[in-house]
């Protein structure tokens, strides 16, 4: 018979609440910052992340290697795309707009950081969507410095807090 709740709950419930917890806090900091609405797909990684990091503290896709490795590996991937789109026009070619411009810049985006995350041994799956949501969205240095401050934080809490937290998953 199939269970509702994890097993290790009933244990270990204090651990899954502060857990929890602190992934919210960490979340609602970052909103607070960021401007959510407008950079939903960088938002959604982030939220990602904390999830990744609150509840696989000893996990390796949670250690600050892969974390902010990951993170850079993005942010790189996505600036990249961001400045290509706006220099490079191919929507000129008639049957192609300038959304599809957008579109085919984020992909490629994501694609590029899937590969540079592999091949530097640094691969965080919400980073890719760091990358997409630099194209999708107005680019600009305050957004970095956002990703940048709380994926730091998000890593700095869990490096302080891992020996206190468990594996939920």
């Amino acid at each position: 018979m199939m269970r509702l709740f994890d097993e290790k709950f009933k244990e270990h419930k204090t651990e899954y609440f502060l857990q929890c917890s602190l992934a919210t806090i960490s979340m609602a900091i970052t909103l607070v910052i960021l401007d959510a609405v407008s950079n939903a797909a960088i938002v959604g990684a982030l939220g990602a992340s904390s999830f990744i990091i609150f509840t696989m503290p000893h996990k390796r896709v949670s250690d600050s290697r892969f974390l902010i490795g990951g993170y850079l590996v993005g942010i790189a991937a996505g600036t990249l795309c961001y400045w290509s789109n706006h220099l490079i026009a191919i929507s000129q070619i008639e049957f192609i707009s300038e959304s599809t411009d957008t579109v085919f810049f984020a992909s490629i985006a994501v694609g590029l950081a899937i590969f540079l995350m592999v091949i530097t041994n640094t691969e965080h799956p919400p980073a890719a969507g760091v990358a997409m949501g630099l194209v999708l969205n107005e680019w600009s240095p305050q957004v970095l410095g956002v990703i940048l401050m709380g994926i730091a934080y998000m890593a700095g809490m869990k490096k302080l807090l891992k020996p206190y937290m468990i594996d939920l998953l």
